[in-house]
């Protein structure tokens, strides 16, 4: 039997026997929302400038005590009730973030304790907007191997922490959220091919460093450290524009299929302009890519499973469908899957039994503020609240 890998040469997720499936998802996103009219009072732009050149309208933004861990742990906790399983059942935790709470403990571990969680592994991956891709794509892969059964993908992000919210050319582009699935191993029937095999079909996961500063965070320690986000914003348009049309080809080619045999895809919700363009490269229609950018911007690694958890809730997913996930993010990374759906959509009503007061996250006195918004928005909270 010849080695079978996930990307390089191969990029078939068929290791003989077994695959994986989505039997749960959820997402969490604050209350607060900052429209493009609020940013016109925080920065030099408009409504207009902002909704014509990305689509966005409106993000989601933390306040004070919300985390990246406090929403991913609360997106996992419905993701969780939806699958119908308890914390203990999950053998694995990846976090995908470019923006933890800390560099250390990872925002995993964090997740883990907040969950109640006694025995499942843990850690943060970072792959910028294509975090999520790559985190499924790991998970996949612990569980055909054998070294667990269930795991929990998570994409959480707090962006408003990383944005010079003196720069319009970014800060009108990011929003923070979280969202998560549970992912099992399945094991498959002899025989199965591509038009009825179930759960996950196909990979394909790349990286161009070329790119690596054109979209990044210097980041660093001492004088001179920088955590905000810098971005070369055409440079970064023109690359997304082709690459995600190239990763989604490639990934579909790789389960079997034609874009026509694909029934949704979902996209990273980064600009409307690049899914536009998408969907004209790879000639597949717009009313079938499912786009909630306008009230979320881009939340990054939380973007497709946010996305997906939406999907579901608006019928736009069934048992049997198949639908295909792309991303392009920092680094540059860039990562699709493909996945033939089979959960039942109406369990996502079990994602209402979660009480929000149960998941909190366990921090010690002092130390980083890591759950304080940035002193512009923090104003701007409180004048919303008076």
């Amino acid at each position: 039997m010849s080695e079978q890998r996930i990307g390089g040469t191969t990029g078939s997720a068929q290791i003989p026997n077994r695959t994986t499936h989505i039997t749960g998802w959820g997402h969490e996103v604050p209350a607060a929302t900052l429209t493009n009219a609020d940013l016109e009072k925080i920065v030099e732009t408009s409504d207009e400038w902002i909704t014509t050149r990305t689509g966005i309208r409106e993000r989601r933004i933390a306040s004070k005590g919300e985390t990246t861990a406090s929403m991913g742990a609360l997106a996992a906790a419905r993701a969780l009730g939806v699958a119908g399983i308890k914390a203990d059942d999950v053998d694995l935790i990846v976090v995908a973030t470019l923006t933890p709470d800390h560099l250390m403990p990872s925002t995993a571990v964090l997740i883990k304790g907040a969950l109640g969680s006694t025995r499942a592994a843990a850690f943060d991956l970072s792959a910028a907007c294509s975090g999520f891709a790559y985190a499924y794509a790991v998970a996949h892969g612990f569980l055909t191997a054998g070294l667990g059964q269930r795991a929990l993908v998570i994409g959480a992000e707090t962006l408003s922490r990383s944005v010079d919210w003196s720069d319009r050319s970014t800060c009108v582009l990011f929003g923070d959220g979280a969202g998560a699935i549970v992912l099992e191993a399945l094991d498959l029937e002899a025989g199965q091919g591509a038009a009825s095999r179930p759960g996950t079909l196909s990979f394909e996961l790349s990286a161009d460093p070329s790119g690596a500063y054109a979209l990044w965070i210097p980041g660093g320690v001492g004088e001179g450290a920088d955590p905000l986000i810098k971005m070369d914003g055409a440079k970064t348009y023109v690359y997304a524009t082709r690459t995600m049309a190239a990763v989604a080809t490639a990934a579909i080619e790789r389960a079997g299929l034609t874009p026509a045999q694909v029934d949704l895809v979902i996209p990273h919700q980064a600009n409307i302009r690049i899914i536009e363009h998408v969907s004209k490269a790879i000639n597949y229609p717009m009313e079938k890519i499912f786009v909630n950018l306008d009230k979320y911007g881009n939340t990054s690694a939380a973007s497709i499973p946010i996305a997906l958890s939406e999907a579901v809730a608006a019928g736009r997913l069934k048992p049997g469908d198949v639908f295909c996930t792309v991303a392009f993010g920092g680094g540059y990374t860039s990562g699709a899957f493909v996945t033939r759906w089979g959960a039942d959509p109406a369990h996502g009503a079990r994602a209402a039994s979660v009480d929000p007061a149960s998941i909190r996250v366990v921090r010690p006195e002092g130390g980083a503020k890591a759950d304080e918004p940035p002193a512009v928005l923090q104003a701007f909270l409180d004048r919303r609240h008076r």
